[in-house]
């Protein structure tokens, strides 16, 4: 029996400190590339149409790339090496594009760049989610130090592009990229799934677990609403940097505010098991679509900084609350053998397609009308909104599917649920009628 990070009595403090290493690191590349990519694709010559598509075309592309991945990854129990593989991958093509120039040659970079990124992220939940069902870890505590860390890379990297100007954006990400390799090569030895051999000898584009999950209403209801209220960062997340540029604001001032967002989401994950408990997953899904029509409605008028703080700190409703509630969604509905690839699916079809239409849609009204465009993204939130009442009626708080018989947890004893949310601190989606 192969013995990981989670055995012996200091196994889940080893465990979580590795992870959230790892979290730290990646999240150097994500709040650098976040906030200052698209400066530097405007630095480079590339139009707004041009820059949206960019940004935007990873997160099609990743669905064909990122659910595959993560399958293989369940199947062989290599989250970690798979891992390794993505970060060393990331960095070479970080640095092969600091040397491209024109539209072509850079999305041919920065594409690529942005799936091996993006498919790093549900590996590492997964990672996650295992010791939160195995050690009864808290996944917030580990998660909150990406979050902090993308506070400093933003804070710090508005500073270093005022100083040295745009072209230094991608110089910061190829640094959060070799960041990444070195923590990956910490990351814990950890099986995330007990898969059946059988299971495991169907080829990958045979695999019925995808097809299963996205068979359930009612986890197609909740891709729909998580994926709406994370798509509706669209035209923050493309354009926000650039629309604050045109107020006027200085770098300092813009990395500031990204700060004060990731600064209110660490609030959030630091007590995040509190907050699942207390709330459960549809109704923070609810919370967080109108918090989300809220700031981007406002947002719209091109508020001043008196008025753009408090709106930053709503960061940890309209993403923060979300993405917990779809973390401890999967790790509630869907069975440890799938978890990988419910994570990708979330990450991909949710966080992923829904978000390349959102830029699309954001490319297009930007250039029309500016920070007007941050009205379509409030009634993506509408959407979100309905898709969440929609799951509080339909989910009844277990799994959607049924696990494997080496699985501890039948998806219909609600005992069993129970016993296994103590353990990790939380407690699941409370059951329509009691």
């Amino acid at each position: 029996m192969k013995t990981t990070m989670l055995d012996g009595p200091n196994g889940p403090r080893r465990f979580a400190l590795r992870l959230g290493v790892f979290y730290g690191a990646l999240f150097v590349v994500y709040g650098t590339h976040v906030p200052f990519m698209p400066v530097w694709l405007d630095w480079s010559g590339l139009s707004s149409a041009e820059i949206s598509s960019v940004m935007a075309a990873p997160f099609f592309l990743r669905l064909l790339v990122t659910p595959a991945v993560a399958l293989a990854a369940d199947r062989a129990g290599s989250h970690r090496d798979t891992l390794i593989v993505l970060a060393w991958t990331s960095f070479a093509i970080a640095l092969g594009l600091s040397q491209m120039r024109g539209f072509w040659a850079i999305f041919m970079c920065a594409v690529p760049l942005v799936i091996c990124n993006s498919t790093i992220m549900p590996l590492t939940e997964t990672l996650a989610v295992a010791g939160v069902r195995h050690a009864g870890l808290d996944y917030g505590r580990m998660r909150l130090w990406g979050s902090l860390t993308f506070v400093a890379a933003s804070f710090a990297g508005g500073v270093i592009v005022t100083q040295y100007g745009a072209q230094a954006g991608v110089w910061l990400v190829a640094f959060g990229s070799a960041l990444t390799v070195l923590a990956a090569h910490t990351l814990p030895h950890a099986t995330a799934s007990a898969v059946p051999i059988a299971a495991s000898r169907l080829p990958l584009w045979k695999a019925a677990e995808p097809r299963a999950l996205l068979a359930q209403p009612s986890f197609l209801t909740f891709l729909i609403a998580a994926g709406s209220v994370q798509a509706a960062h669209a035209t923050f997340l493309t354009f926000g940097t650039l629309i604050w540029q045109k107020q006027g604001l200085s770098g300092t001032w813009i990395g500031t505010l990204w700060a004060i967002g990731v600064f209110a989401e660490v609030a959030l994950f630091a007590m995040s098991g509190t907050v699942v408990a207390t709330f459960g997953v549809a109704r923070l899904l609810m919370i967080g679509a109108v918090a989300s029509i809220l700031r981007w409605s406002i947002m719209a008028s091109e508020p001043g900084l008196a008025i753009l703080i408090p709106l930053q700190v709503l960061h940890g409703v309209t993403y923060g609350a979300t993405h917990i509630a779809a973390i401890h969604f999967v790790r509630l509905a869907v069975p440890r053998h799938a978890a990988g690839t419910g994570q990708a699916l979330y990450a991909t079809v949710a966080a992923g397609v829904a978000m390349g239409v959102a830029t699309v849609i954001a490319g297009g009204l930007y250039t029309a009308g500016g920070a007007q465009s941050y009205l379509a993204m409030a009634a993506i939130s509408a959407l979100a909104l309905a898709a969440a009442f929609r799951l509080h009626l339909l989910w009844d708080g277990g799994l959607v599917l049924s696990e494997t018989p080496d699985d501890a947890i039948a998806p219909n004893d609600p005992d069993a649920l129970a016993e296994a949310a103590a353990l990790a601190g939380l407690a699941p989606e409370p059951r329509i009628g009691g």
